[in-house]
């Protein structure tokens, strides 16, 4: 990193999990699904029992932060019902262990998955799912209070709507109920203003809540400037996808709801022939590169994108930005560093032309489970060895890269801020 990478003494550097992603040993709507590639995720990463060795891992990484969800399903059993003893002490000893080695967490309600029971009555199509997340909310809070101060309410409800009702990707696996998404992000909304009420009234008074979503943004455009059909399907992505749910969240008075905007960013998808130009819609990338389409195994990669997206969510949003979630998914590793050096260029850029951004947290810390495409991309900081029952993790180029960013930060701030 050069000097133009400086950033803030106290911006947070970290990275990311999700507990169906890399816990293991969950009852939820995903126990159950089988993946593209035959994966699920019974183990996962059994982050669930080697929860010590990867804070460990985290450690030696030199972050000073850590966005990890908490899984409801192992919380509740039914509706209403009194947290489970012994899961909750083991978020507990969790919690305990990083702030042992002096690691700020950032703790996820609801990332991708509920309970049987939620699932069951009808999900968040149901209203009556919104007080039964509060009820969650309140308990974990008043549990966790003097452990967190850092609340992401919902990752991702775009994504998560979308993939459930509209595309088919997840539980239940439906596709184009348009009014069952608009229905799902609205009661997600709803949900969301009203856990922020309850995290600040059970909150510890010394310590104010930060409170927050993470949005997923990505871009859509048309390939050919002169394409009618793809800038029209471009557009109503970019509505129902982005600016609906933004609004939704953080429109009006429901500003107020949130204290930042987690932004997850990925990259664009240009449209031709009403399909999106990406790996995962079964395009080569050799096909795309002749194209001028440059992608990891997800998404087109767009770091100018990025330092324009920054700043465009700060006038509309007038919020602090936490990056909860960057990274790349490719077996290149010179690629992922290249990739993540440009955005991070953006990222400082965006930060001398006043942008309020706070944090930044790398998806992710492992291989993991990745949804519906299973262990097949590669996001990891540290890989695993998915095909031995120990599952061992191995620092990648990239984790080591990203060390030095993260103990080059820490030894600034400690000159910065000597004890």
């Amino acid at each position: 990193m050069g000097s133009e990478l400086k950033f803030p003494a106290n911006f947070l550097w970290g990275t990311a999990t999700s507990p169906t992603q890399v816990e293991g040993h969950v009852v939820n709507e995903w126990t159950d699904y089988v993946a593209s590639d035959g994966g699920h995720c019974r183990v996962a990463c059994n982050h669930y029992y080697l929860y010590e060795q990867d804070v460990e891992l985290m450690a030696g990484l030199g972050v000073n932060a850590y966005r990890m969800g908490i899984e409801w399903s192992r919380l509740q059993s039914a509706p209403y019902a009194p947290l489970n003893q012994k899961e909750l002490d083991r978020y507990i000893h969790l919690l305990d262990c990083l702030k042992a080695a002096d690691i700020t967490p950032m703790v996820v309600l609801h990332h991708f998955s509920n309970p049987l029971w939620i699932s069951e009555s009808g999900g968040w199509l149901n209203p009556a799912t919104i007080p039964a997340f509060l009820d969650y909310t309140a308990k974990i809070v008043a549990a966790l209070k003097d452990r967190v101060y850092i609340w992401n309410t919902f990752n991702e409800p775009d994504t998560y709507a979308s993939l459930t009702y509209l595309l088919g990707g997840f539980p239940p696996f439906y596709k184009w109920r348009f009014g069952a998404y608009r229905r799902v992000v609205e009661n997600m909304a709803e949900a969301h203003v009203r856990a922020s009420e309850t995290i600040r009234r059970l909150s510890q008074a010394d310590k104010p809540p930060e409170i927050g979503i993470a949005k997923n943004w990505t871009y859509f455009a048309a390939f050919q400037p002169l394409a009618f059909w793809d800038h029209f399907l471009a557009e109503i992505s970019n509505h129902a996808f982005n600016h609906f749910v933004l609004g939704r969240f953080t429109g009006g008075r429901r500003r107020h709801a949130s204290t930042y905007l987690g932004v997850n960013y990925y990259g664009r998808a240009r449209l031709k022939g009403l399909k999106a130009l990406l790996p995962t819609n079964g395009l080569s990338h050799a096909k795309l590169r002749e194209m001028g389409v440059i992608c990891d195994d997800m998404f087109e990669r767009h770091p100018t994108g990025f330092g324009k997206l920054l700043k465009k969510l700060q006038r509309q949003c007038g919020l602090p930005i936490y990056i909860t979630e960057h990274g790349s998914a490719s077996a290149d590793e010179d690629f992922r560093i290249q990739d993540l050096t440009g955005h991070l260029h953006e990222l400082r850029a965006s930060i001398n032309d006043g942008v309020d951004v706070r944090g930044f947290f790398y998806w992710s810390l492992l291989d993991n489970f990745e949804w519906q495409f299973g262990y097949t991309k590669k996001f990891g900081l540290f890989s695993v060895d998915f095909k031995d029952e120990q599952l061992p993790r191995r620092t990648t180029r990239v984790g080591k890269f990203y060390q030095q960013i993260c103990l080059a930060a820490r030894a600034a701030s400690s000159q910065s801020n000597p004890a």
